[in-house]
């Protein structure tokens, strides 16, 4: 079939690394695979196969300028379902295809959330406004997908839940790939915790920061690393808990396997979440994880790791504390409970063939 995906943008996201990740394996499918890409960004995923950028503004002119090309686009690429992620490429996806065509049938029209936040009461309005144009809704966890019905942004007749998936043959543990990381990381025997996501009100960082300025007063010997986009001079906290030391922040990093095996801990202090791609790679990569209880996370890690309330720098920090005073062979359950959890019941491949049922349900149900 011929799918094309929507995305707000390319950016060095775990949404967008997602959609290119499935993509990629519907190609290798035999699927013949285009995006429509709203809005540049500096850093981008590369990407295989046409691509329309758009480069909106937000502007009524540049909107309708942007959905006459995508019109334009869609006529000659023909899809048989458009899959849109995130509220920006949903909301466009739907006013994409109120118009009939002329040319060839309407595509089926599928929308993914990927948050259990994606805005306040005037976008809810615009998706309960336009949910007559979609087929069928997913959210990557069933937390988000009863926050939107919950709101009435969108139908409980049209929402299904299909969660994230992980590439489990990259994210796997290689011990030689850990020392040698280590090593040029300079770490010996400290115990290294890493979070991974851009600097945004979401992932809570200044939880973090706080919690590990604690930390610190009880176990010395702990690094911390950040790998994401972001200034983190941007963040409302006191510069001396920024500055610490014992922090490096990594900036944008395309090596987060090889840093996630060189840790031995991954924290989550998020605020709000959907279904955290980055912990789940992490879980794959067999890691002590600590994450807080937001959004789909509890769906996640199940029995396999350690949560914690959200906004409450003290219960992280002895939760963090916990988890390295936990017995190695204890903590080593955990680390191979959680990676064979990410291949049960999360793995790229699995959720490639989920997808593949979901299109083909929907083009039955419109042929019928």
């Amino acid at each position: 079939m011929r799918i094309l995906y929507v995305l707000t943008s390319l950016g060095i996201g775990g949404a967008e690394k997602q959609v290119i990740d499935l993509a990629a394996r519907m190609s290798e499918q035999g699927h013949k695979v285009s995006f429509l890409i709203l809005k540049h960004s500096v850093e981008e995923w590369p990407v295989k196969g046409p691509v329309l950028r758009l480069n909106l503004a937000k502007t009524a002119a540049s909107l309708l300028r942007g959905l006459r090309f995508a019109r334009s686009f869609l006529a000659l690429i023909r899809p048989d379902i458009v899959h849109s992620h995130t509220y920006p490429a949903n909301l466009f996806a739907r006013l994409l295809l109120i118009k009939r065509f002329k040319e060839f049938s309407r595509p089926g029209l599928v929308n993914t959330i990927h948050n259990v936040y994606e805005g306040g009461w005037h976008r809810m309005l615009l998706y309960r406004l336009t949910n007559r144009w979609v087929d069928r809704i997913t959210a990557v966890s069933t937390a988000a997908a009863e926050r939107f019905i919950h709101l009435h942004a969108v139908p409980a007749v049209k929402i299904t839940v299909l969660t994230n998936g992980i590439d489990t043959d990259h994210f796997n543990p290689d011990r030689a790939q850990r020392r040698r990381v280590r090593n040029q990381m300079l770490v010996d025997k400290e115990f290294v915790w890493i979070a991974v996501g851009r600097i945004a009100p979401a992932k809570d960082y200044p939880n973090l920061l706080r919690a590990f300025h604690l930390l610190q007063q009880a176990k010395p010997e702990t690094q911390l690393w950040i790998a994401g986009e972001g200034n983190p001079a941007s963040l409302a906290i006191d510069s001396d808990l920024q500055n610490n030391p014992a922090i490096r922040w990594l900036g944008l990093r395309y090596d987060i396997a090889e840093l996630l095996d060189a840790a031995d801990g991954f924290v989550l202090s998020s605020a709000w979440e959907g279904l955290p791609i980055a912990l789940a790679e992490a879980m794959a990569m067999a890691k002590t994880v600590v994450a807080t209880d937001v959004g789909g996370v509890r769906e996640l890690v199940g029995d396999a790791g350690f949560l914690v309330p959200p906004r409450n720098s003290e219960a992280l920090k002895d939760t963090m504390q916990k988890a390295m005073s936990t017995p190695v062979e204890r903590r080593r359950f955990l680390e191979a409970a959680a990676r064979s959890r990410i291949r049960q019941s999360f793995s790229l491949q699995s959720k490639v063939s989920e997808w593949e049922k979901l299109y083909g349900q929907i083009l039955e149900g419109r042929h019928a």
